[in-house]
């Protein structure tokens, strides 16, 4: 099978979106054929060049979302006049759909009027070579202010102003630049049996236009749901350019959830959001992320109790309650994780458990995140100033913050060899591979309830609500004093964690899912091999079976346009 893989700031480049797992999924899938097709994200993420790539894949076509060139496309009246058409007909759906927040749902009429937009701009691209000069001209700009001043135009819509226009019309410039690229061809995305977008948003737009132009079937996977991205971004945009922009991308998700063969959620969490967003519920297929589970092997069966003497169980038992209790917290620096509601409740497990210490052990992507770094560090040396056994002794804080590969955190399943308790504090979480990791070393986890957390723990660990310091402490101590259901809860994370969300689980269900997708799909065209033979995937399981499903379908004809021939009468004597 020939699979298009389309990314956005994606694999193959290195340290990528979403790059882990196409990279397993394509190294595990190493029986079908793969074009990349992928967007970046800037100058340095190109510079950092890709990751090394299997010989499965035939062939890596980019673009880059951040600058585009001039395509030299002069376009002549007729031109103009089609683009002004379209381009006004897509801001005008724009204009009428359903504020983000509102109960309704963008209607079937705006739906069908941004697709119809939408598809004449890509045809317009590809009879005139590109729409880049277009997308930035007056013109454009001209057609989105008429279609705020239309009747029948949202309130929001009616109160934008030029720079709000300038704004909306630069974004749509690049949000549309796919359409002018030269990847709809029959050599290109016209060849493949089957696009699979590692993504929503526009990751997802060259696969509608193979759909509208070749018949190609597309899949959708959302680990994270963009359109939700969408609605929380932006917050110093006018509340008319966050409307304009929150439709559009609203109206973009709806056709590719309609389009769509199958949309692919990494778990509840995004199957809801996806639902709430218009997606049908008989398209959904929830396929875990798929996690390497072979780095913390060792840790995960070096368990505790396991073949163990009575005198050696004695001794173990004697030595944990001597040694120091140790809890860790492993992830991103950033607000979003509040480990300032940890350390508060590291203060209660202090005082209930002496002895306890914690380990933060996480790295920083953004100024914002090395200032709360910073934030984080005060906060512990005012809870926990430095205790000194002796006037001339020199004290140690319970509360340590490091680096990966550092001194006694080498790796992951190093940090979560040490762990009594693996912990997250989150107020926003999405999929948590943290905690997935911990469960692959089976320790038990405290997690707070938000994202997927209880779906992927299910039952193997506490949770208890965000922002609550008392409770997180109190689920913290519980486990501290209790070995027993420490070791009884961790073996049960790492049977859970292996039998959902290893890489082979994920790629075994993609590898049905890619055949079921594409045996569900009618013939486009024989593909033949060198030889001459029919190569196999080319064409739909069904094709080879006689039914109705291989006849063409007859043309509709209104019965006023049958000829219907007059009876025959015969004359009784």
């Amino acid at each position: 099978m020939r699979i298009g893989l389309l990314t956005e700031g994606g694999y193959p480049y290195v340290g990528g979106e979403g790059g882990v797992w196409c990279d397993r999924l394509v190294r595990g899938l190493d029986r079908h054929e793969f074009d990349v097709y992928a967007f970046s994200n800037g100058q340095a993420q190109e510079d950092a060049g890709w990751v090394e790539l299997p010989p499965q894949v035939a062939r890596v076509r980019t673009a880059p979302l951040w600058a585009a060139e001039e395509d030299g496309a002069v376009h002549g009246r007729r031109a103009r006049r089609r683009f002004t058409e379209h381009y006004g007909e897509l801001a005008a759906a724009l204009c009428t759909a359903a504020e983000p927040g509102a109960a309704e749902k963008p209607g079937t009429a705006e739906a069908d009027r941004f697709a119809n937009a939408l598809h004449g701009l890509a045809e317009l691209a590809r009879d005139e070579g590109g729409l880049v000069a277009a997308l930035r001209s007056e013109q454009a700009v001209r057609a989105l202010e008429h279609a705020c001043r239309a009747p029948g135009a949202r309130r929001t819509a009616r109160e934008a102003r030029v720079p709000d226009l300038l704004t909306v019309a630069g974004q749509l410039e690049r949000v549309l630049r796919p359409l002018s690229l030269d990847w709809y061809e029959e050599d290109g995305l016209g060849a493949v049996d089957l696009c699979h977008a590692a993504s929503g948003g526009v990751a997802a737009l060259p696969g509608l236009l193979a759909r509208h132009f070749f018949g190609v079937p597309l899949l959708v996977t959302e680990y994270g749901v963009r359109l939700r991205t969408h609605y929380l971004t932006r917050p110093d945009a006018s509340p008319a350019a966050r409307t304009l922009l929150a439709a559009f991308h609203g109206l973009l998700t709806a056709e590719t959830y309609r389009t769509a063969s199958y949309l692919v959620p990494g778990n509840a969490h995004a199957r809801r959001w996806q639902e709430r967003c218009g997606a049908d519920r008989a398209k959904l297929r929830t396929i875990y992320p798929g996690l390497d589970a072979a780095p913390f092997a060792r840790v995960g069966e070096d368990r505790p109790g396991d073949r163990e003497t009575r005198e050696e169980r004695d001794k173990r038992g004697k030595r944990e309650r001597t040694d120091p209790h140790t809890l860790v917290w492993i992830g991103r620096v950033e607000p979003a994780k509040d480990l300032v509601s940890l350390l508060h409740a590291f203060a209660e497990v202090r005082a209930a458990e002496p002895g306890t210490r914690l380990r933060i052990v996480g790295r920083t992507s953004a100024p914002e995140g090395e200032a709360y770094l910073g934030h984080c560090r005060a906060l512990a040396a005012q809870l926990f100033p430095d205790e000194a056994d002796g006037p001339h002794a020199v004290g140690r804080n319970p509360v340590s913050f490091e680096q990966l590969g550092g001194p006694g955190a080498e790796t992951t399943a190093d940090v979560h060899a040490g762990a009594t308790v693996t912990v997250l504090s989150s107020v926003v979480e999405g999929f948590p591979a943290g905690l997935i990791e911990a469960m692959f070393c089976g320790r038990v986890t405290v997690s707070t309830d938000v994202g997927a957390v209880v779906e992927v723990i299910g039952g193997t660990g506490l949770v208890v609500p965000p922002r609550n310091p008392r409770a997180l402490a109190e689920a913290c101590v519980s486990l501290l004093r209790d070995p027993e259901r420490r070791a009884r809860l961790g073996a049960a994370a790492r049977a859970r964690a292996l039998e959902l969300f290893s890489v082979e689980q994920n790629v075994a269900a993609f590898h049905g899912l890619y055949l079921e997708t594409v045996a569900r799909t009618p013939v486009r065209r024989p593909v033949l091999e060198g030889a001459g033979d029919m190569q196999p995937f080319a064409a739909p399981a069904e094709a080879h079976v006689p039914g109705h499903w291989t006849e063409p379908t007859p043309r509709a004809v209104p019965t006023w346009a049958v000829e219907t021939p007059e009876p025959v009468t015969e004359t009784v004597r």
